[in-house]
């Protein structure tokens, strides 16, 4: 929330009402939680590490399988994206009961230029965690202080 300067001087709006109005329509419980996109559909959580040798993306996905997710490299924008469908059907004398669902999601990361060796670039779904090691070229490792003598 951000304070707004009204053009009648004051910092509360002009009609009382809007102020009430403002304040239902928020997630009061949902402070923070970025997780959800505008459409109430889920994100998935994502960590990423850097060390002197690569990029490490975790993303947390539990339930899904890994032939679930798409992962793509173009340019250095790298595009973690999944769907899955899912269909039940009972028919019995009295009634049919047909259950579905489906999810999907999609993360795209801006990558360094120059600085990624897409030839080798490793992904592994475990745990419910799909794990990338993004492995850095040999120019963009970063190499060990030189001492510089002074003359």
């Amino acid at each position: 929330m951000s304070i707004v300067k009204r053009k009648n001087g004051s910092l509360l709006p002009a009609n009382p009402r809007m102020l009430f109005d403002d304040f239902f329509n928020r997630e009061l419980f949902n402070w923070g939680n970025n997780n959800f996109s505008s459409t109430l559909t889920t994100i998935p959580s994502v960590n990423i590490k850097e060390n002197a040798e690569n990029f490490e993306v975790e993303v947390a996905a539990p339930g899904m399988e890994k032939q679930d997710f798409e992962i793509t490299m173009e340019g250095n924008l790298l595009t973690i994206s999944s769907s899955k469908k899912n269909q039940t059907e009972e028919n019995n004398e009295n009634y049919t009961r047909r259950e579905f669902s489906y999810q999907s999601f999609q993360r795209s990361f801006q990558l360094p230029k120059d600085v990624v060796d897409e030839e080798r670039i490793e992904a592994k779904y475990e745990n419910g965690v799909l794990r990338l090691i993004i492995p850095k070229t040999e120019n963009a490792k970063k190499q060990a202080p030189r001492l510089i003598e002074i003359q």
